[in-house]
């Protein structure tokens, strides 16, 4: 959006505020009818309006300013958001924000109506009715822990017409409460971190599943990846999205290819052998028809690969250390008990924990041309979610803090990596402010240091789920499903 066309003060801001109120309420059906029947999907500037209220899609709005120096106004989204519902559009993921703001850079100077553009830009969908995938995928949970049960999340809310991805089963080892599924389905109607769940559960004993959002989801309980027959449940060529992390090589997860209706493996973890490790928007080209079991690396290595990459594009690599501060996991301890690690036995709530992170050798996996460029050590502290990845780098040319914020933030919002990047500007931002981040790492812009060739970056994440929405768009790839984007990229 050009500085010509920054919106002029309103004379009654309250007034102002109740009719950008009403066009983003009349917004909610257009988007979810739009979702639900056509399967489009509408966002602005990367932030989903499906299943948003009306303060929410406001706030999608108002984020624009943030980090574009300009504000996306409903009076500007709602009239493309009206003319789109009426277009006969096949599946895609339409940014309506960037339209918008390309309207009217242009075309809504030079005359041109909001349907003659939008004809312009989506001229091969309109009339088309391709669908993303051949039928629905069925998916299979096993382990329903943490990323577990946020992946469950993820795929239950983008079920949609139910033509994607299905989540058909987890599978979890027997509790020793008589209650077991009832206190399954609990877990995941509440969670302490990410709040509660949207929508509605119900179980069903009977049957032994649960029901979510009209999803039924099987539970299955066993103890060994090669013990289940999927077809039974009528489960055929599922995805396995393993979240055990007790099986990270070839030989341990193959197991599941044994099992009658299992296709593929996805792993929540560093793959260990020849086991690909994929970062989503990375090098997840990389990925073939033939590949039955890969790795979604952790979700450091989801964090800080997109950075690097672009980092090494502007100004080359010469070195760098990477210093996570990590929530602790489950992995750790209440209190101080026996841990086979070093240090990690020591109560998680009360102590900075000292330990060791593999993902820094890990980005060479990712990007073969850092291999050995990087060493990295990690910090546990006493919060339950979000961490923070600091990057102490030497480049290839001097620079100053302005250059690499400005470059960051232009990768953020205008690359490739936009989903994997997100950026920040707040001078007060802190960990909480991160909880429910669907990016892989949060750029801060803020808190950047640039020395010369010496740079400091810091990088947010959520470990929990923003990683979670890194496995699933692999697990989206994995399944074949490719849904086109507008505006196409330059």
């Amino acid at each position: 959006m050009t500085d010509d066309r920054k919106r002029e003060r309103p004379d009654d801001y309250f007034g102002d505020w109740k009719q950008r109120e009403a066009l983003a309420e009349g917004m909610i059906p257009l988007v979810g009818r739009m979702s639900r029947e056509k399967n489009v999907k509408c966002y602005v500037y990367g932030r989903s309006l499906v299943n948003r209220s009306v303060l929410e899609i406001m706030k999608d709005h108002r984020y624009v300013r943030q980090v574009e120096a300009n504000e996306l106004s409903e009076f500007e989204t709602f009239p493309l958001l009206t003319t789109l519902s009426e277009l006969d559009l096949g599946p895609a993921h339409i940014d309506v924000g960037r339209l918008a703001v390309k309207y009217g850079d242009g075309p809504e100077q030079s005359g041109v109506s909001v349907e003659d553009f939008l004809r312009g830009e989506l001229a091969d969908l309109v009339g088309s009715h391709t669908a993303p995938v051949d039928g629905p995928v069925d998916v299979v949970l096993y382990g329903f822990g943490r990323i577990g049960r946020l992946m469950a999340r993820i795929l239950i809310e983008k079920t949609d017409g139910g033509a994607g991805l299905r989540l058909r089963a987890i599978v979890t080892r027997k509790g020793k409460a008589p209650n077991d599924l009832v206190k399954r389905a609990s877990l995941l109607r509440r969670d302490s971190v990410h709040g509660a769940f949207n929508g509605t559960i119900r179980v069903d004993e009977e049957r032994e599943s649960f029901v979510a959002n009209g999803n039924e989801i099987k539970v299955i309980y066993a103890d060994s990846p090669d013990s289940v027959d999927y077809t039974k449940y009528g489960i055929n060529n599922a995805i396995v999205v393993d979240n055990t992390g007790v099986w990270r090589d070839e030989d341990g997860l193959s197991q599941h290819l044994k099992c009658p209706g299992v296709k593929k493996v996805i792993l929540t973890a560093p793959g260990k052998g020849n086991l690909k490790n994929i970062v989503a928007g990375l090098n997840n080209g990389e990925i073939k028809e033939d590949d039955h079991i890969i790795s979604a690396a952790s979700c450091t290595t989801n964090a800080i690969a997109p950075p690097l990459k672009a980092m090494d594009e502007e100004f080359g690599l010469i070195s760098g250390h990477v210093e996570t501060v990590h929530a602790y996991t489950n992995d750790q301890n209440l209190i101080d008990n026996y841990h086979k690690a070093d240090r990690r036995g020591r109560s998680a709530p009360l102590n900075m924990v000292l330990t060791e992170t593999g993902a820094a050798s890990a980005v060479g996996k990712v990007l073969p041309e850092l291999q050995g460029k990087l060493t990295g050590n990690a910090i546990r502290v006493p919060t339950p979610n979000v961490s923070m990845a600091i990057l102490n780098l030497t480049l290839g040319r001097e620079t100053n803090k302005d250059e690499v914020n400005e470059y960051m933030r232009r990768v953020a919002l205008h690359s490739s990596l936009r989903k994997q990047i997100d950026f920040s500007n707040s001078p007060e931002v802190v960990s909480t402010d991160f909880v429910g981040s669907r990016h892989a790492c949060v750029f801060d812009a803020q808190a950047t240091i640039v020395n010369g060739t010496q740079a400091v970056l810091y990088l947010w994440y959520d470990n929990e789920f923003g990683y979670s929405c890194q496995v699933h768009r692999i697990l989206e790839q994995m399944a074949g499903i490719k849904y086109a984007t507008y505006p196409k990229e330059a």
